[in-house]
């Protein structure tokens, strides 16, 4: 139902996980939504058409500077990354002020620490909420989805952060870019793919190229995606198949040119990225 008086709300569309517009991951954010309805948030996501629109609203927990509700076309998300980096920008370029060095924030999964890295945000990876090897079954779908043998699957691992991703890593970042999903037969699974980059040939840019589907949630291919890549890199780093600093590229395949600064320090992996703005405005909801 359309809101009986709807009222002026401070939006920012901006551009994650790239210093250049237009080349990253596009991010609708909608500031003070503490009186909005869930409804009116799904409704405004499903018009944005974007893989995620976000609200921010006073914290209900202490120690958090802002709580955050994520939504994509299809549904609410406890977590995601690229509208965890994006959101924050938002926030400080709002006026925002954190309580301390770290800014808090709180979302679905909890409190999601994110600090300023060498000019660019970095947000904490969640704890996974599911790791290890992957059924079988599940396996031959993700193969018989992307349209390739399951033997080319080098790798895989559940690497479920809150949008419940699995892993699949490829022999090359040329596999990866090959890739044409058949999008039904993936059905609701939500996948990840990695492949390393061959510095003889690809550059020495960045060192995994990365992609994402998810169908099942309205996103057949995400330009780039935070959530994933936190999950990928807790994995692969943790088993010894990435260093412990590294980037990863995203978006080729849709024309982007996303890079995700991955580190891990202090006990933590960190995920980080430029944002750049795009639109400010008001929205009416």
């Amino acid at each position: 139902m359309p809101a009986a008086s709807p009222r002026p709300y401070e939006f920012r569309q901006v551009d994650v996980f790239t210093a250049v517009p237009l080349l990253g991951n596009p991010l609708a954010v909608v500031h003070g939504a503490d009186d909005l309805d869930e409804d009116r948030m799904a409704a405004f996501a499903r018009w944005t058409g974007l893989s995620e629109t976000t609200f921010l609203l006073r914290p209900t927990v202490a120690g958090a500077d802002y709580r955050l509700r994520i939504f994509t076309p299809s549904g609410e998300l406890p977590f995601a990354g690229h509208p965890t980096l994006g959101s924050c920008h938002a926030w400080l370029q709002a006026g925002g002020r954190p309580r301390a060095a770290d800014i808090v924030q709180e979302c679905g999964v909890g409190l999601v620490r994110i600090r300023r890295d060498q000019g660019r945000l970095a947000f904490a990876a969640p704890p996974l909420r599911r790791s290890g090897p992957i059924d079988p079954a599940t396996l031959a779908q993700a193969a018989r989805g992307l349209g390739i043998a399951p033997q080319a699957i080098v790798a895989a691992n559940w690497v479920d952060n809150g949008p419940a991703w699995i892993a699949v890593m490829l022999a090359s970042r040329a596999d990866v870019l090959a890739l044409k999903p058949d999008f039904p037969a993936l059905g609701t699974l939500k996948l990840g793919v990695v492949g390393p980059w061959d510095p003889a040939t690809d550059g020495a840019e960045a060192q995994f190229e990365v992609r994402a589907f998810a169908p099942g949630l309205g996103i057949p291919e995400d330009p780039v995606t935070g959530s994933l890549n936190a999950g990928v890199a807790q994995w692969l780093i943790g088993a010894g198949l990435a260093p412990a600093s590294y980037v990863a590229s995203q978006g080729t395949a849709r024309g982007r040119a996303g890079r995700l600064y991955i580190s891990r320090a202090d006990g933590d992996i960190w995920v980080g990225g430029d944002v750049a703005d795009c639109v400010t405005g008001e929205v009416l909801l």
